[in-house]
């Protein structure tokens, strides 16, 4: 896997993308070249064709982006797949089409687009056949077998059962071939038997408690040789964007990579924190009288809702939101978390939850120092106190400070239950472990896809 913004992402995605990215190139250089002749790299350079042809392969990309083309998660089945290709390519041209029409100049000739979004279509479709083929092969994957047995290892061969990207088959895992408890000696006769054979290229070592049970000498010896030994936990984070707390020893968090912030990073985040919020500040700003009128003439109260949320070091704080609930929701209840289709939420808040309205006042959170635009969803204290007892580690979410937007708010819906508490915590400790200006700037792209798409709105 190839790291990039701090986040793992499988080597076939990458050159999934790549690879498209060059037929599109290529396509519409090709149609150039049919319509104009030996005059066509002339006529390109003087007319600024090659900037237009990467617009081109820029805004194709977005749209491939936007509609998860690139996320083999979401695509279910190699039918989908071409169908989404067809739709994209139908929304490239009509954006191309509009381009054209509104700004004269700014693209290649009609009869070039046309041709060229006809290469293209033929191009892709031809392509991603080629990939879905490829990545499919025994040659181009590898042979894993998962050393450990209970909840955490059945965890991780459904992971890599499900991600066909990844290119790692399942060829066994120890509990298989356990009766009972696993032994030491039983898993070295099975590894070394599967060495004899050559059947793995990959182990992958889930031992819960490891202590005079793990195999060390064999699996050395199959480093050695050439195979490739993991660890569980390492894996699970690369693959899944979460560190898992089941089973989590604190040694893991002591020696692991990451968890650095220097006073250097941390004020150079402020500064891209107190930017991006000035400037989305200003994007919103027309809207915030409607938004506010709209509450008003809908639903008796206050405009702005005001809630104790815990920041960073634990420290509670006044948080900022346009009210989207009734004016008395907690008045019988006290606190609870918003469920699905929540009769308490009124006709304008959901619209205002769904487009991420509600949020704008944080945006001045953020300018006081109580939150940073990107970091963990700010919890209220009534629940941060049950969930410090129930949870484990879930403390170190406020060694930073929360966020607007978030690595676990992208990745997960929205939460109203401990379990849901508990699956974002490990998204939390994942972008706390990995925390980055690349990072966050990734976060935020994403946050944009997450909006446009209304995906995880309560």
């Amino acid at each position: 896997m190839v790291r990039l913004f701090n986040v793992y992402y499988p080597v076939r995605t990458l050159v999934l993308v790549c690879g498209e990215t060059l037929i599109v190139l290529l396509s519409f250089a090709l149609a150039a070249w049919i319509r104009l002749g030996q005059d066509s790299l002339l006529v390109l350079r003087s007319e600024d064709g090659i900037i237009k042809i990467l617009a081109i392969a820029v805004l194709a990309f977005v749209c491939f982006y936007y509609f998860d083309l690139y996320d083999p998660q979401r695509l279910p089945s190699s039918g989908e797949t071409y169908f989404r290709v067809l739709i994209v390519i139908g929304l490239l041209s009509l954006l191309l089409g509009a381009l054209g029409y509104f700004i004269p100049g700014f693209l290649l000739s009609d009869n070039i687009i046309l041709l060229g979004v006809s290469i293209l279509t033929v191009s892709v479709l031809t392509w991603r056949w080629m990939y879905i083929w490829l990545i499919r092969q025994s040659f181009l994957r590898e042979r894993v077998y998962v050393l450990g047995a209970g909840e955490r290892a059945e965890r991780l061969v459904e992971a890599l059962r499900a991600r066909v990207d990844l290119g790692l088959d399942v060829v066994g895992w120890a509990a298989a071939i356990a009766n009972g408890s696993l032994t030491r000696d039983v898993m070295a006769s099975q590894l070394l038997a599967l060495k004899e054979k050559g059947a793995i290229d990959h182990v992958i070592v889930a031992i819960s408690d490891r202590r005079g049970t793990m195999p060390v000498r064999e699996l050395l010896e199959l480093r050695l040789s050439g195979i490739k030994v993991e660890d569980a936990t390492n894996l699970l984070e690369k693959i899944s964007g979460k560190i898992e707390v089941h089973e989590l020893q604190p040694s893991w968090l002591i020696f692991s990579e990451g968890f650095r912030q220097n006073a250097l990073f941390m004020f150079l985040r402020r500064v891209m924190s107190v930017t991006i919020s000035v400037v989305s500040l200003l994007i919103t700003l027309p809207l915030i009288p409607f938004v506010a009128l709209a509450i008003r003439l809908t639903s008796p109260g206050p405009i702005l809702y005001r809630q104790k949320r815990v920041g960073r070091a634990g420290r509670a704080f006044t948080c900022y939101k346009f009210r989207t609930m009734r004016s008395d929701a907690e008045a019988d209840t006290g606190a609870t978390w918003a469920q699905d289709d929540d009769p308490r939420i009124t006709r304008v808040g959901r619209v205002l939850r769904y487009l991420r309205l509600d949020e704008i006042p944080q945006i001045w959170n953020v300018l006081k120092g109580d939150m940073g635009f990107v970091g963990p969803r700010p919890e209220r204290p009534e629940f941060v106190e049950q969930l410090i007892e129930q949870i484990p580690y879930y403390n170190l979410r406020h060694i930073i400070r929360p966020g607007i937007t978030g690595w676990a708010q992208i990745r997960y819906k929205y939460g109203n239950t401990l379990e849901d508490a508990r699956q974002k915590l490990q998204y939390d400790l994942f972008y706390i472990k990995n925390i980055s200006l690349g990072l966050d700037f990734w976060i935020m792209l994403q946050t944009i896809k997450v909006i446009v798409l209304g995906r995880g709105a309560q």
